[in-house]
C-alpha cells in the first residue's frame, strides 16, 4: 500500500514538473501562496490529472485548497479514484 502511495506522489510531482520544470515542488507547502502555480497552470494540471487518472474533477473541487501541495492534490485524486 505504501508503495502505491509513493508512486502516486511521484506521478503527481512528474505532472507538475511537466507544467513548470524549473520549480522544486517538494520544497513548498503551498504552491499557490508561494507563486509556483497560477490559474492557467491549474487548468493545465486539472486537465493532466483528468487524463492520466481517467477522472473528471468537478468544478467545485477546483479551489486553491485542493492544489496547495502534493498531499492535497493526492487527496483530491483519491476522492475520484481508489488511490489512498
Amino acid at each position: 500500500m505504501l508503495e502505491l502511495l509513493k508512486k502516486a506522489m511521484e506521478k503527481i510531482n512528474e505532472i507538475l514538473n511537466k507544467i513548470r520544470p524549473e520549480v522544486d515542488y517538494l520544497s513548498s507547502k503551498d504552491f499557490i501562496t508561494d507563486g509556483l502555480l497560477d490559474s492557467f497552470d491549474l487548468l493545465i494540471l486539472v486537465s493532466e490529472l483528468d487524463s492520466h487518472y481517467a477522472i473528471s474533477i468537478d468544478g467545485t473541487d477546483i479551489i486553491p485548497e485542493n492544489f496547495e501541495n502534493i498531499d492535497s492534490i493526492h487527496s483530491l485524486i483519491s476522492k475520484y479514484t481508489n488511490l489512498s
